[in-house]
């Protein structure tokens, strides 16, 4: 007992030095490598240019690095007392948009700062996923069978979710709801409760396609079942897309020689479509090896949350895991022709900020489980 409480102090009172000698440098590094292919990318999509995408992109990213350390290093405490709090923040920011926020694209998703737009709903998937660890952690096997505990978790999920489907941005919406279904099923809820969510969602199908969807959003995904549907409107993206990728072959026509790309056929080709601009130039093989290097993060997250003795950082990296799978798997899903089109960035590629920003604070938070990994924690982050 006195070992244990002896080890417990020791971890509390961890130095910055000891916590570099924990630093996961098998996560880190294929951030980082991401990182380089987006600027590398951005490069070609400016013609040869910094501007107007890769040079601020790099900004970006050095605030990201800022964000990333400040949530690798911080006290693993302070995550869990300020869960609630981060994510009260993040609602209220996406409240504001409601009635403040600016309008791109069709879309009012952004607060304007002044020095830069922020997309709040990006940032409710990482606080989402830390309100959800904490609520989570220290329950037992049999508080996590019973309903009552799960009215909580469904609300903090609702709450943001129908504010963003207002915007209109599905995508996210889905992101978010996907999350939280995946923690629910990681944290141990009756299989039975997913089967019944499943048969609800089939029945509620035709009410969401007649009143809770826009004209736009309908032709999307009749364009996803009959890819020839107004080729020229709404499926001009993603016929482009498939003639895009297409054209790149297995080794792609060369940096900075993708036909589609450089001749602007292919719409937001640094924001939702830059996995395409990346298979044209690079091929099948660029676009392999940057799902090689997503798959070798998801393994290491999966590493991370499985070696974390304590709940909370294994929920942690578990939700940020999961976010992360999300993110990559409808974005290319999207821009292959699998799924309807929809506003998700590719993960640490896209051209933004808000994306870019929440994800390395996502990094930072899994680096930081990582780090406290043998550390014993309360629910009052004692």
């Amino acid at each position: 007992m006195q070992r244990q409480q002896t080890r417990v102090s020791n971890a509390n009172m961890m130095r910055l030095s000891e916590k570099m000698s924990r630093f996961s440098w098998a996560l880190f590094t294929p951030m980082c490598i991401v990182l380089a292919i987006s600027v590398v990318v951005l490069y070609s999509a400016g013609h040869g240019s910094w501007q107007p995408f890769a040079f601020p992109q790099l900004l970006k990213m050095s605030l990201g690095f800022v964000v990333f350390f400040i949530a690798s290093f911080s006290n693993i405490k302070l995550w869990i007392k300020s869960a609630y709090l981060i994510y009260a923040v993040a609602l209220l920011m996406i409240i504001l948009v409601t009635f403040v926020g600016h309008t791109g694209m069709g879309a009012q998703r952004w607060l304007n700062l002044g020095f830069m737009n922020v997309q709040p709903s990006e940032f409710i998937k990482i606080a989402l996923v830390m309100a959800l660890a904490r609520y989570f952690a220290w329950m037992n096997s049999l508080e996590l069978t019973q309903i009552k505990n799960y009215i909580i978790p469904i609300l903090m999920l609702f709450m943001p979710f129908g504010l963003i489907v207002a915007q209109p941005d599905l995508g996210t919406a889905l992101s978010l709801g996907l999350i939280t279904v995946g923690i629910f099923y990681i944290v141990g809820a009756p299989k039975k409760w997913f089967i019944i969510a499943i048969i609800l969602g089939i029945l509620a199908a035709p009410v969401v396609w007649y009143g809770g969807m826009h004209d736009y959003q309908r032709d999307r995904i009749i364009t996803f079942i009959n890819p020839d549907h107004d080729a020229r409107g709404v499926g001009y993206q993603i016929n482009q897309a498939k003639i895009a990728f297409g054209s790149g072959g297995f080794l792609g026509q060369g940096y900075m020689h993708g036909s589609q790309s450089q001749q602007s056929f292919l719409p937001e080709k640094q924001t939702d479509f830059i996995y395409t601009m990346l298979g044209e130039e690079f091929g099948f093989l660029g676009a392999f090896i940057l799902l090689g290097i997503y798959t070798w993060i998801i393994m290491i997250l999966f590493w991370c949350a499985k070696t974390c003795r304590n709940r909370f950082g294994q929920l942690m990296c578990f939700g940020f895991m999961l976010n992360f799978f999300i993110y990559y798997f409808i974005n290319i899903s999207m821009v292959l022709g699998l799924m309807p089109t929809v506003g998700v960035p590719l993960p640490l590629m896209s051209f933004g900020g808000s994306s870019l920003l929440s994800l390395m604070f996502g990094f930072g938070l899994a680096q930081n489980a990582h780090i406290h990994k043998d550390q014993q924690l309360s629910a009052r982050g004692s």
